[in-house]
């Protein structure tokens, strides 16, 4: 199983290892494009629109250009300790095996295309969604260099990714995207929400139940009744794995 997992906008900034090496990083067929986007990167954030043109709000664009003109000389950490957000709240990496986590998730990242959680790099700011110049949409620029390096070799995919990470690479099947509802009663019938901040966190929580549980399913549907006996509630609706959220 391969788990799939986007980043977070918030990150870890206590980098104590040494500057990036790129060979060192896993999926090494990435790294013609790795060194394209940071070299666009690191040259759009010494501009006076780096802001608008990364989508940075006001109040973080300067820490988030100022690491973004250092990152080929910036301390790194691993991956497992950069990304803080709410999904990796949840994932709580430190009470999981490491080595098995380490061999099952994949991060992606509009900078480095895709990470283990044991490849070390620099904080850093830059979306998948971000048309960066002069090299455009980082989805279509990722898109063959991902097709060529990612290779799950029949091993089910379970894909807890936001729209602009997955557009960047079709996870070959068998594959399932994890989606999450809220179902509420109203006037009497059941009706579903999608949520997004919960999203995070659900996604996350089923990651770690998954890891922690040391669960192996190989379809979708032992994916399905994997997580329905860790507590969930889910029912399995084509590629999707719709999990449901009860008030």
């Amino acid at each position: 199983m391969h788990i799939l997992l986007p980043p977070s906008e918030k990150k870890a900034t206590d980098g104590d290892g040494p500057p990036l090496d790129l060979a060192s990083l896993s999926f090494p067929e990435l790294n013609p494009v790795r060194k394209r986007v940071l070299s666009s990167l690191t040259k759009v954030s010494r501009r006076a629109d780096a802001p608008d043109v990364l989508g940075l709000p006001p109040g973080q664009a300067d820490d988030a250009l100022a690491r973004n003109k250092i990152l080929r000389e910036a301390p790194t950490l691993p991956v497992a300790r950069l990304y803080t957000g709410v999904l990796y709240d949840n994932l709580d990496l430190a009470d999981l095996d490491a080595e098995a986590a380490a061999a099952q998730i994949i991060v992606f990242s509009g900078l480095w295309g895709a990470l283990r959680l044991t490849d070390r790099v620099p904080p850093y700011r830059l979306a998948m969604a971000v048309s960066l110049p002069p090299l455009g949409r980082l989805g279509t620029l990722w898109r063959p260099a991902m097709r060529k390096a990612l290779r799950p070799d029949g091993d089910l995919v379970v894909d807890m990714r936001s729209g602009p990470y997955a557009a960047a690479w079709k996870a070959p099947q068998p594959a399932v995207a994890v989606r999450v509802f809220r179902e509420r009663l109203v006037h009497g019938a059941p009706k579903r929400t999608v949520v997004s901040h919960m999203a995070k966190a659900t996604r996350g929580q089923i990651a770690h139940d998954l890891l922690k549980a040391d669960a192996t399913p190989r379809t979708p549907d032992e994916l399905q009744k994997a997580v329905a006996d860790l507590g969930h509630t889910v029912e399995l609706n084509g590629p999707n794995l719709d999990v449901i959220l009860h008030d």
